[in-house]
């Protein structure tokens, strides 16, 4: 083989190596930029949490399968008005009994989500990453206000404290009652100022 063949080679080479790199850096800016459009908050929570942003992506890819498998429903009319009803009952209670309400949300919370299919028999963790594939931008809602629960228990919480968890509570409600969750949150949650309004308001303790 002449010196200028092998040269022709090598540079080909080169260039399928080239090709092949610019498509793998492609198609990685890519999954990365529709993961961080699914899960929104939770894309960046979950690096945080992770030793690489790679390894992070790679659960987030894992939440994706397991969520495919999972029998998820919408609900039918009858059934979000019934619960869209029950809401509206206990966002009453607030105004007398604003710890009892809290515990009661928390419930309906839950009862939507089985009804819908979660499984939340699970682990809350589990529970938690299942539901950040369709609702990665309200879930940290739903932390925040789980925790509030469970100082409300142990009667540890204020009044406004109790009034952002319903405030939390409703953002993750609506969007499991709406079979499309991103327009929910478009529609009734940017940056987090309509979703403050629907909350109840009670001056604090």
């Amino acid at each position: 083989m002449s010196a200028e063949t092998i040269i022709w080679v090598v540079a080909a080479l080169a260039v399928v190596v080239a090709v092949v790199a610019l498509g793998y850096f492609v198609a990685t800016q890519q999954r990365r930029h529709r993961l961080k459009e699914r899960f929104g908050p939770e894309y960046e929570r979950t690096v945080r949490e992770r030793d690489s942003r790679k390894d992070a992506e790679q659960e987030l890819l894992a939440r994706e399968e397991r969520h495919s498998r999972l029998d998820i429903r919408p609900l039918d009319p009858e059934t979000r008005r019934d619960y869209a009803g029950k809401w509206v009952a206990v966002q009453e209670r607030f105004v007398d009994s604003p710890d009892y309400a809290v515990t009661e949300a928390d419930h309906l919370v839950t009862a939507v989500m089985t009804e819908r299919g979660y499984p939340t028999d699970d682990a809350p963790e589990r529970l938690m990453a299942d539901l950040s594939v369709e609702h990665g931008r309200t879930l940290d809602h739903y932390r925040q206000a789980h925790e509030i629960s469970g100082r409300a228990v142990r009667e540890e919480a204020t009044t406004e404290e109790l009034r952002q968890a319903m405030v939390h509570y409703r953002a993750l409600f609506d969007e499991l009652l709406d079979e499309n969750p991103r327009t929910t949150t478009a529609r009734t949650h940017p940056e987090g100022r309509a979703a403050d309004r629907a909350g109840p308001q009670t001056p604090g303790r």
